[in-house]
This record gives C-alpha cells, structure tokens and sequence, in this order.
C-alpha cells in the first residue's frame, strides 16, 4: 500500500513539475510517437559532456555525438526522465542502486562510486531507460531515491 501511494505521489509530482515537458503522440499504427521537450535542442554542458565520456569512452563520437536522434534522446533522459528525490518517510523496499549493474560495455574500467547527488550519473547504469512505466531506485543506506520517468509518460 505504501509503495503504491509512493508511486502514485511521484506520479502527481512529475505532473506538477513536468506540465511544459514532452507529450507522447499517437500515430495511424497505434505506437505512441515521443515529441521531446525542446530543452533537447540545446548543446551538451561540460557536465553532460563528462557523464556521456565516462561511459561512451572512446567510442563516444561514432556511437553518440555523430548520431543526432541517439544524442537527442541521451539529452532527453539526462535532462527530462532522471530525478533524484530525497524522501526520508518513504518504504526502502525498492531495489537498491547497488543491484543494478554498471553499463561497462564501451569502458571496461568503469568502477561505481560513492553516491553524489551533484556528480551522479545515470548513465553509468544499466537502467531500463526505454521501459514502459515509471521506475524508482533506492541509494543505498540513503533516503535518496532515483527515478525514471517513462519516455511515454504524458
């Protein structure tokens, strides 16, 4: 029940706070079109920069910077579908951040770190990032929790 009501809180909040963001559109064959917020047209920050070099590594320009709807939907969930919320009186039984593993597969010698919330990379992680619903993960012995919003949430 607290979990439901959890999910049903951070539902509500991604609807206050996200009213201006993307809209997903229905086309003639029945799947949902994602339009992007147009936060997306913007360059890449030397933050998003670093987080797309730590995990792309040398393969950073052919898989991402030379692809415009890859780097597109990089800047989407980086800027639009990851929120990281502190919320101290909610249920810790979600799945840990330490269970998910590391997306290593274009740098081998990435290691996890002590969480930042300031520094943290989503991208580091082998999230579902093209699931169907809203997904929240717990930080470790922290009140931190990560969530992901569905790209085909209104």
């Amino acid at each position: 029940m607290r979990k439901t009501l959890l999910f049903i809180g951070i539902l509500f909040l991604f609807g206050i706070t996200e009213t201006a963001h993307a809209q997903s559109i229905s086309n003639d064959s029945g799947s949902k079109t994602i339009v992007f917020n147009s936060n997306v047209n913007l360059p890449l920050s030397g933050i998003e920069k670093r987080m797309l070099s730590e995990v792309y590594d040398e393969t950073l320009k052919n898989n991402i910077l030379d692809n415009p709807p890859r780097l597109k939907s990089i800047k989407n969930i980086i800027r639009n579908r990851v929120k990281i919320l502190n919320m101290p009186n909610y249920p810790k039984d979600y799945t840990l951040l330490s269970q998910v593993p590391l997306f290593d597969k274009y740098n081998a010698s990435m290691k996890r770190e002590v969480f930042d919330k300031s520094t943290f990379n989503p991208l580091k992680y082998n999230f579902d990032f093209y699931a169907n619903s809203t997904q929240v993960f717990r930080v470790d012995k922290t009140d931190y929790y990560i969530v992901l919003k569905s790209q085909n949430q209104n």
